[in-house]
């Protein structure tokens, strides 16, 4: 009977420890809550659902459709851009684009409006259901600028909201936010067109992302200043009337982190969006760059923090007044979502949604088949502004590894099968597997040099990047427990921001190309896992 006691003791101590460890991690929240590359966040709220949507740039599909029950556990539950028809992105630059989408909800009918960052320009799309099927888009050829905005006013009316610098500026880096009736059954712009501000101050600096609110019977014009980097910041406009006068809120910014220096952890806060829950508390996402020693690999990430109105004024985190790597969630049912598992066995018949390619491809160079991944090699390359036979998936951690078990054989110089860490095509690494045997190779700032060469006859190869903050390894083998290093530790700072990498972000996944020449080959991959590595 002592036994038994002791032993019920004892399982009732470790249920209360699983029970207490639970409850902390329920009442809080790490940020980002969109980790990788997820900038320029739009949300809106239908009853208890979340919708978010982020910047794609060249990415396909593009405009991914996050959903979420508590604004922490996100999902995607489809994408924007999902046919190869709807825009062109071939020959873009790898910072161009799907651009700063916003999402809103009207009578029944999700709206997203973007810019098409040299293909097109700014357009919208609509659907019943955020799943899809989205419209075809809707191009708007007289709405000039960037970072469009949809707002419905009490009358029913339909307002886009947008950028530009088509003006006479009177300081360097000089933008307008301009607002002009939408007429939606005329998919036109109609009636007088106003700028609405400038920025918060005589010298603000790239005023965008503009997001306007009707709350507490004013409305609220918050948007971004100070460009995409050090300097980003949200900032906040007020105005009693539709067409303004909008007055610079004297709190202004209202979120930034440049006044913490140059050494703080999370930088470049800016583009927000502000959505009101059902218990009518409000939150807001931000972009926000998570920062190594002056170094972004990561590129924009998406981050939540709660806000409080004092005197219509919107106070980001109240007592801090920055964006916390952890904070309390918010007052909502905790709905976690379903975890990706960390190996992709490729058992299904279409590409899980993680799975990306860079530009929309003009044919279909790979299949499901035999529970692997098989790509045929094309002969467009990386480091053109075409689709190649690339498919990568979001880096999300400083700290994590990514492996693929490859099967490829060749008799040509010009083949190559391997593992790709990419960026643009200008900065990237490539651990390629080709006749002679295993080759690690990066580009950066446009610079491209062989970094090491290893002989390896084996049809099958294992190989596997590991990365640790700013420095990353790459290995092969013929088993997993016998891996071999190449090229020594290499850094990530070849896929951090620079002049080259501004907008975009980074992964991983996989690549196969015979290098301007057609060929017959086929490289197969078994799976491929990537997971944060923990310290």
């Amino acid at each position: 009977m002592k036994i038994v006691s002791i032993m019920n003791k004892g399982l009732f101590i470790c249920i209360w420890l699983l029970a207490t460890v639970w409850l902390a991690q329920a009442q809080t929240f790490k940020n980002p809550v969109l980790p990788g590359f997820n900038p320029d966040p739009s949300i809106c709220r239908v009853n208890d659902d979340y919708y978010m949507v982020t910047s794609s740039f060249t990415w396909y599909p593009g405009i991914p459709i996050y959903h979420s029950k508590d604004l922490v556990n996100w999902e995607i539950v489809g994408h924007g851009i999902s046919r190869p028809d709807m825009i062109d992105m071939n020959g873009l630059n790898d910072n161009d684009g799907i651009w700063a989408v916003t999402i809103r909800f009207h009578e029944g009918l999700f709206y997203l409006i973007t810019t098409g960052s040299k293909c097109g320009g700014n357009f919208y799309i609509t659907a019943a259901d955020p799943k899809g099927p989205w419209s075809d888009p809707v191009w708007l050829k007289d709405a000039p600028g960037i970072d469009p905005s949809l707002f419905w006013d009490d009358n029913g009316k339909c307002y886009y909201i947008g950028n530009t610098w088509d003006f006479k500026s009177s300081w360097p880096a000089q933008c307008a936010i301009w607002m002009q009736e939408l007429d939606l059954s005329r998919n036109k712009l109609v009636g007088e067109r106003k700028i609405l501000t400038y920025g918060h101050a005589n010298n603000a600096t790239y005023a965008e992302g503009p997001h306007l609110y009707k709350i507490n019977g004013k409305y609220l014009l918050l948007m971004a200043e100070g460009g995409s980097s050090y300097h980003h910041a949200v900032t906040v406009h007020q105005s009693k009337s539709l067409w303004g006068p909008y007055v610079a809120d004297k709190t202004n910014p209202v979120l930034s982190h440049r006044h913490l220096g140059e050494n703080y952890p999370i930088q470049g806060l800016g583009h927000a969006d502000l959505v009101q829950t059902q218990n009518g508390e409000w939150y807001s996402v931000v972009l926000g760059k998570r920062m190594i020693k002056g170094y972004n690999p990561l590129a924009r990430e998406t981050f939540l923090c709660k806000v409080n109105f004092e005197n219509s004024t919107p106070i980001f985190n109240p007592g801090y007044g920055i964006v916390l790597p952890e904070q309390e969630r918010p007052d909502l049912p905790w709905q976690p979502v379903k975890v990706e598992p960390v190996r992709d066995d490729f058992e299904t018949e279409n590409l899980a949604s993680k799975w990306y390619f860079v530009r929309i491809p003009r044919k279909k160079f790979y299949t499901l088949e035999d529970n692997c991944l098989n790509i045929s090699l094309q002969p467009e390359v990386i480091d053109s502004l075409v689709n190649a036979a690339m498919i990568v998936q979001k880096i999300k951690h400083h700290d994590f590894t990514a492996m693929t078990k490859l099967e490829f054989q060749t008799k040509k110089e010009n083949e190559q099968a391997g593992l790709v860490v990419y960026r643009t095509a200008t900065g990237y690494y490539t651990l390629m597997k080709d006749k002679s045997g295993i080759v690690l190779t990066k580009k950066h700032l446009g610079k491209k040099e062989v970094v090491s060469r290893i002989p390896y006859a084996k049809k099958d190869v294992y190989l596997k990047v590991t990365a640790n903050g700013l420095n990353v390894d790459f290995s092969f083998g013929e088993t997993i427990d016998n891996m071999t290093n190449i090229g020594g530790t290499q850094t990530l700072e070849v896929i951090s921001d620079n002049k080259f990498n501004k907008f975009n972000g980074s992964g991983v996944g996989v690549y196969a190309t015979s290098n301007g020449k057609l060929s017959r080959n086929k490289a197969a991959y078994d799976w491929f896992e990537y997971q944060e590595t923990i310290k």
